[in-house]
């Protein structure tokens, strides 16, 4: 063998870069394959590369070879010219596509598995590494889960870091709470919302689903969300923060609140609402040293859940309580029930009841608040006569026309209060300041229906549940410095009146350097100036308020909290679906961190890069 320059064919074959030119012996060549582990030596003809063709077919069918350019000078040095190839070939331009770092590819792969919530084990399958074997990589990526999890681990340290960033600049922030159960476990979620404060675009991110132990006691509740905002940095960022009607999140910002709000929503919770029962621990709470080693910020309460409570706690005791329309109330109920309990439980009775409407009937489900009304209102679609026909199939008792005039009405009154409910539930363009003109034409279309008999307990209910918020000065502040609604939604003069005065000792001091520049005001620009003109400047897009430097930042202030604690809700429906029976092995905090990743990588405010 002599260890010459290799000339010829090899010289020129377009995959000759693969291979390592060793030796040559009279009319054969010695290589070495550079794409095989170890040391892969092979043999072939000097003009004839058909071995080596055949070894790279063989051996590395499932690597994407990229063809040498024929115009570049060869390993002999000699300048080689380009021959037009008379077809376009498949192999060539499938070859010839750009490599994937394997950063990207790792990227990719941690972002399907957390955005599908698919199992970490996912990474190890045989289909799946396949897969990954036909994307040219520059590097072969992850195949284990134990690389994988460390993977994953970086990139929530990253993301955790961007968020705390985040919160570095910003001024202003509000904060949902709720505690979840699920596998005999519960977990305490909570998750941010802030303004941008160019576009006044919504934004969001999820702070935790932490594993809470123990009874859920109103101690434990205040150092699980003081903990959390002290993680973040957001402790004195806080302005508000939201939650469900429970008594025990209640009491905790009732004795743990900072700085109480007497324009926030009182903490009492009504006299029929359902108190749950505390045990406090004697030595511990002596052992856990002064209450106010916690601070909670100023608490607003859910006020999709309010109304929730209203449409079902408040307007079943006033029907029940009413002798007219009690009888026809229950019957009616009664039988609606019977019918989603039959078809919910019988595949036979669901396709009978499909036959007839061509449909299928909504089940309410204890979860999701407007589901009652949904499916009443199905049921009051249907005509009578369609409706005891899959009564009788069923073998149920059929519906008389007072209970279906009854159910009539029942929608009629809860229509208006399932709209409002929806439209607090918003995330991406409800901000606080909706809240107080919902409330106000909530009220104003059940004043329509005066020939109800049940919109007077709705109007009574809403007025007594809300009653510390339709006198809040902070809502009335985030309603007014709204483009969508200012003042039109008023129609108390004094209060108009009220909102135009408040801006002159609100809006925040334009003069810096200690005053040194601090010019005589223009008194034809004063702050009421500024409230005029806002009032009258047409437009109900947040771009109005760029001419209108204090409202804006009065906007930003009030408008900052959410009216709903939904967005936590939606945390945990995520978990429920991570969290499934065969993935009862997952540790806590991987399930935390898993969640929290999903959460974030969706919502577009918070974006993480992978490492």
């Amino acid at each position: 063998w002599e260890k010459s320059r290799p000339t010829g064919g090899f010289g020129q074959w377009r995959y000759s870069h693969y291979f390592q030119f060793i030796a040559r012996k009279d009319k054969n060549i010695r290589v070495k394959c550079t794409l095989c582990p170890g040391d892969k030596f092979l043999s072939t003809a000097s003009k004839s590369m058909s071995n080596l063709s055949k070894h790279l077919s063989a051996q590395h069918g499932n690597t994407k070879l990229v063809a040498k350019d024929p115009a570049r000078r060869s390993s002999e040095g000699v300048e080689e010219q380009p021959t037009p190839p008379k077809q376009a070939k498949l192999f060539t331009s499938v070859g010839a596509q750009k490599q994937v770092t394997q950063k990207d590819i790792n990227r990719l792969v941690a972002g399907f598995i957390v955005e599908d919530m698919l199992p970490l084990s996912t990474i190890e399958s045989p289909r799946f590494q396949k897969i990954l074997d036909k994307i040219p990589a520059t590097r072969k990526p992850m195949s284990d889960r134990k690389t994988f999890s460390r993977y994953l681990d970086k990139c929530y340290s990253n993301m955790e870091s961007n968020l705390k960033r985040t919160f570095e600049s910003l001024d202003h922030v509000s904060t949902t709470a709720d505690i979840w159960s699920a596998n005999n476990k519960s977990y305490l979620g909570m998750t941010a919302h802030w303004i941008d404060g160019i576009s006044f675009k919504r934004e969001k991110a999820a702070l935790c689903c932490k594993r809470v132990r123990g009874r859920h006691t109103y101690d434990v509740i205040a150092c699980e969300i003081d903990g959390v905002h002290s993680a973040f940095g957001l402790s004195h960022k806080v302005i508000a923060c939201v939650t469900d009607n429970g008594s025990n999140f209640s009491k905790a910002f009732r004795i743990f609140e900072s700085h109480p709000d007497d324009g926030s929503d009182s903490d009492e919770p009504p006299d029929d609402e359902e108190e749950e029962v505390t045990f406090t621990d004697v030595a511990e709470a002596l052992s856990t040293g002064s209450d106010e080693a916690f601070s909670l910020p100023p608490h607003l309460r859910c006020a999709s859940h309010t109304l929730n409570l209203i449409s079902k706690n408040d307007l079943e005791k006033w029907l029940t309580s009413n002798s007219d329309c009690k009888a026809v109330y229950r019957s009616a109920f009664a039988k609606c029930t019977a019918l989603w309990t039959k078809t919910s439980r019988s595949t036979v009775a669901s396709d009978q009841v499909e036959d007839v409407l061509k449909r299928k009937l909504i089940i309410p489900t204890a979860t999701r608040w407007n589901s009652t009304h949904d499916a009443l209102s199905l049921i009051t679609e249907i005509p009578v006569r369609d409706l005891n026909t899959i009564f009788s199939r069923l073998g149920l008792k059929g519906i008389t026309e007072r209970e279906y005039q009854f159910l009539k009405e029942y929608c009629a009154v809860t229509r208006p209060l399932a709209a409002a409910l929806d439209i607090l539930q918003g995330e991406e363009d409800c901000y606080y300041g909706t809240l107080l003109p919902t409330l106000e034409i909530l009220m104003s279309k059940l004043l329509a229906l005066k020939d109800a008999q049940t919109y007077e307990a709705v109007k009574a209910a809403i007025k007594d549940r809300f009653a510390s918020v339709l006198d809040s000065k902070d809502a009335l502040m985030a309603a007014a410095t709204s483009p969508k609604f200012k003042v039109r939604w008023l129609k108390d003069e004094r209060r108009r009146d009220a909102v135009q005065t408040i801006p002159a000792d609100q809006s925040p001091a334009t003069s810096s350097h200690n005053g040194f520049f601090d010019f005589e005001e223009d008194i034809s620009y004063t702050a009421e100036t500024e409230v005029m003109e806002y009032l009258k400047m047409p437009g109900s897009d947040w771009e109005v308020l760029s001419r209108f430097p204090r409202i804006k930042e009065i906007a930003k202030q009030y408008n900052t909290p959410i009216p709903s604690s939904a967005p936590v809700e939606r945390l945990f429906s995520l978990g429920s679906i991570v969290l499934t029976p065969r993935r009862n092995r997952l540790s806590d905090k991987r399930f935390e961190r898993l969640l929290l990743m999903r959460y974030n990588l969706i919502s577009s405010e918070v974006t993480f890069q992978m490492q």
